[in-house]
């Protein structure tokens, strides 16, 4: 008897152990800060080269607006970490058919799994944004099933689902204590909300002082955007201080969701940056802007550390964006959110490193350095925790 409850007791503290090791990987967002990886250009690297920069400049987390499969592939085994897109244009399809989701994950999730560390799944991108309500109505459904079918998959541990929001789902926003939700998205976004709560999913949010200044340059002091020294902004209700616009913005996020009843849900910034060029409308669209803009941007994520609002959370952001897109629609500076130039060089200087000439003579290496410690540091991990039961198994058994 006295040996099988010893048994039972070292089973017991090896499954703790050992789900620890599991609750340390599955985080949607590992790091504080990520960068967004948008293809509407013919003039970029390949996805090889662009997975060689990422590892040079030592971004983790990326995040992409569909599920390529050259994108996926090159950036297996690499270490990177990836949210890929489900594009608005197959939300209605997603959200009528738990087959067709299923379906989608296979090809696009599962088969790339664990090779290709995909951390989560953006379904949709500010759907809420556009005029089309056959879409905001089709988000609640697509998000429903795509996560189903993670969950049968038995993925639903490692693969995060959410969604990204524009400012134009919030009414009120200033100050931001007075944010709420626009009641013409109310019926959809509560829904949503519930379900991510439910299972624990971010409030994803874009957000971009630049927009912000951009609209209203005369009220909106430039060096409160770009996070430079500043009176900032007062909000009476809350009496805290803001010394900078994307603080603001992430805690009038906050501010909705706890009018919505969902105080407890994290806000993570899926886009922000800087244009470095536009249109004579966009005049605060230039190199300088964009330089000092995306630098403190760096800076204020480095010291992982909260909004006035929500200061015991860490904020996390994911810049936009690594390259120009030339072929992107609308104004200049759509085409010109870039922290890098087409052949791989950096569009200006805020502490990462370009491509270089010997680049191709070393990315094989790199792999293989990045695999082998990937695989060292895991299995070092393992025989630690082991090491540890083992010697908890010997005192249970010297009792």
């Amino acid at each position: 008897m006295k040996s099988s409850w010893v048994v039972v007791r070292f089973l017991a503290v090896f499954l703790v152990f050992f789900s620890l090791i599991a609750s340390m990987t599955v985080q949607g967002f590992t790091g504080t800060y990520g960068i967004n990886y948008g293809r509407i250009a013919d003039n970029i690297p390949s996805p090889d080269e662009v997975a060689t920069l990422l590892r040079a400049a030592k971004i983790k987390n990326v995040r992409i607006y569909d599920a390529d499969h050259s994108v996926l592939k090159a950036f297996s085994g690499t270490g990177l970490e990836l949210v890929v897109g489900l594009p608005n244009g197959s939300l209605k399809n997603m959200s009528s058919s738990e087959d067709h989701a299923m379906s989608w994950v296979k090809e696009n999730v599962q088969s790339f799994l664990p090779e290709t560390q995909i951390r989560g799944i953006a379904v949709g991108n500010e759907v809420f944004g556009g005029g089309d309500s056959e879409l905001w109505a089709a988000l609640g459904g697509a998000v429903k099933n795509i996560y189903s079918a993670i969950n049968k998959l038995h993925l639903a541990d490692v693969v995060q689902i959410t969604t990204a929001h524009s400012q134009a789902v919030f009414a009120n926003s200033y100050p931001p204590s007075s944010c709420i939700f626009k009641d013409s998205f109310v019926q959809y976004m509560k829904p949503l909300l519930e379900f991510f709560a439910q299972i624990d999913s971010p409030f994803c949010l874009n957000a971009y002082p630049f927009l912000d200044y951009t609209y209203d340059p005369e009220n909106i002091d430039i060096n409160y955007a770009l996070f430079q020294p500043t009176q900032g902004i007062y909000d009476p209700k809350t009496e805290l201080h803001y010394d900078n616009m994307l603080d603001a913005q992430i805690d009038a996020a906050y501010a909705a969701l706890a009018d919505a009843g969902f105080k407890n849900m994290e806000v993570i910034v899926t886009e922000t940056g800087w244009a470095s060029n536009g249109d004579d409308s966009e005049a605060a669209a230039t190199v300088d802007n964009a330089r000092t803009y995306n630098y403190n941007l760096r800076k204020r994520l480095a010291k992982k550390k909260g909004t006035p609002f929500r200061p015991k959370r860490v904020v996390k952001g994911y810049v936009f964006a690594i390259f120009n897109e030339n072929l992107k629609p609308g104004a200049t500076s759509e085409r010109n959110f870039g922290l890098f130039k087409p052949d791989g060089s950096i569009a200006y200087d805020i502490g990462f490193h370009g491509l270089v000439s010997s680049a191709a003579d070393t990315s094989h290496l790199s792999l293989k350095d990045i695999r082998a410690r990937g695989w060292l540091g895991s299995n070092i991990l393992v025989s630690a925790f082991s090491a540890v039961a083992l010697l908890l198994f010997l005192r249970i058994m010297n009792e």
